[in-house]
């Protein structure tokens, strides 16, 4: 892979090349990016969807928005600085085609702001729901209908597969989805693969899936035009990742680890004097005592302690990125960044007391089966309603139904396979709140 290729500019349905240097620098194509996501309606659903903890009411507990704004500011950071170094490094990107560090940052903080988009309601357990509907509950029914890779694609309902539909999708006037530059997409793309094979390596970019095959050709468009490296044997397809994917998976994972450890702290869930250890045992290095001892209550000294560790994983993560940048560009890095940081003790010991205390706690679990109970109430309402229809068996209850969904929804009955993925689609994008509600309408509790 090169740096020319990977950091294109392309659109979709571009008949032409777009060159850095002849970029408007006020509105500049990558930024471009970033206002785009921000502005969908898909994004802004997410100040109601699931961080950590379940339809919260409590006001300083992350959502899947402030989480996804928290990972883009960290990864505007990570690529700003990688950029700069690149740019010392392979100085005919700035010389010859006009390259700025601050490209880097803006192509990672978008691709970071999307990084949740796909994700259903109730959080991963609202993925693992919508797979249990068509692995063991009533939509195991269309397999038949489906191909082993549309069945598998919707029995493992991948949140970064849907993330890429939801960004590339087109409809009628809106061609391209969001239309984002190439860029930005490649490093979107964390698993450039499909759903089968399931993981045929230990290689990090096996783990998971990072498309349906509904939206094959504009990803094979993506990987061939940044020169993503195929990686499948014959008839499969998987990628090597954009090499600023593992930088948007570091904000992520930097978040996460910090972020959600603090809400947990300040729900109650994490003593505070056990927290601080942890925390402390992170930043040691860097921490000013003094400053520290003046602060006077829980939440201060432990935004203090945020910041210091965001900041130090920040710079270890560049540290790492530029150390193995030959080796990604190869394919020859198998892992996330921070997984070989010299802190990796310390993130594990907070993520397991975050196992323990946070995700494992009995408010998550006991609000994770309810939402369990509404996408699995919803899928069956709605795929009876559609499949039925296309099959001319539709009763009255199935015909209004119907008409409770979008008219995209209404309209995609190209396939079995086609109408499944509009509805689970479409539950993807409801907020928590609206999953709820509309799964009390088909209750008949809304009356």
């Amino acid at each position: 892979m090169n740096w020319e290729d990977l950091l294109s500019l392309k659109r979709y349905g571009d008949t032409h090349k777009r060159l850095r240097k002849e970029q408007d620098e006020t509105r500049l194509g990558f930024e471009v990016d970033y206002d785009r996501v921000i502005f969908s309606a898909e994004f802004r659903s997410l100040q109601d969807k699931t961080q950590v903890i379940p339809l919260s009411k409590t006001d300083f507990v992350h959502t899947r928005l402030t989480h996804s704004l928290e990972v883009s500011v960290v990864g505007r950071s990570l690529g700003r600085k990688v950029g700069q170094k690149l740019l010392e490094k392979y100085p005919y990107l700035q010389t010859v085609h006009g390259y700025q560090a601050n490209d880097f940052g803006a192509i990672v903080a978008a691709a970071a702001l999307a990084h949740d988009i796909g994700n259903p309601p109730f959080g991963h357990s609202g993925e693992k729901a919508i797979g249990e509907f068509f692995r063991n509950g009533n939509g195991a029914k269309y397999k038949a209908q489906l191909t082993d890779k549309e069945y598998q694609d919707l029995c493992d309902f991948e949140g970064n597969a849907n993330g890429f539909k939801i960004l590339t999708e087109s409809r009628s006037g809106r061609e391209g989805g969001l239309r984002l530059s190439y860029a930005t997409l490649g490093a979107f793309m964390k698993y450039p693969k499909e759903s089968l094979p399931k993981k045929p390596t230990k290689h990090i970019v096996d783990k998971k899936y990072g498309f349906f095959q509904s939206e094959k050709d504009v990803f094979m468009d993506v990987a061939t035009d940044l020169g993503l490296l195929t990686r499948g044997d014959k008839g499969e397809v998987r990628f090597s990742r954009h090499p600023l994917a593992f930088l948007v998976e570091a904000a992520d994972d930097i978040c996460y680890t910090i972020i959600d450890f603090e809400d947990g702290i300040n729900l109650g869930l994490i003593q505070e004097e056990f927290a601080l250890e942890y925390l402390i045992n992170l930043v040691r290095h860097s921490i000013n005592t003094e400053k520290y001892n003046a602060l006077q209550n829980t939440q201060d000294r432990i935004s203090y302690l945020r910041a210091l560790a965001i900041n130090t994983l920040i710079n270890e993560a560049v540290e790492l990125f530029m150390a193995n940048e030959e080796a990604i560009l190869k394919d020859e890095f198998p892992q996330a960044l921070l997984d070989k940081s010299r802190f990796e003790a310390q993130i594990s010991d907070i993520i397991k007391i975050s196992i323990q205390n946070i995700y494992e706690s009995s408010e998550v679990i006991d609000k994770e089966v309810s939402g369990y109970e509404v996408i699995n109430g919803l899928l069956t309402a709605f795929t009876d309603a559609i499949c039925n229809t296309a099959n001319g068996t539709a009763s009255n209850y199935n015909k209004l139904i119907l008409k409770m969904l979008p008219e995209t929804v209404q309209s995609s009955q190209v396939s079995t396979y086609d109408s499944l993925m509009a509805v689970s689609n479409y539950i993807s994008k409801l907020s928590d709140s609206n999953a709820i509600l509309t799964y009390r309408k088909l209750r008949g509790d809304y009356i």
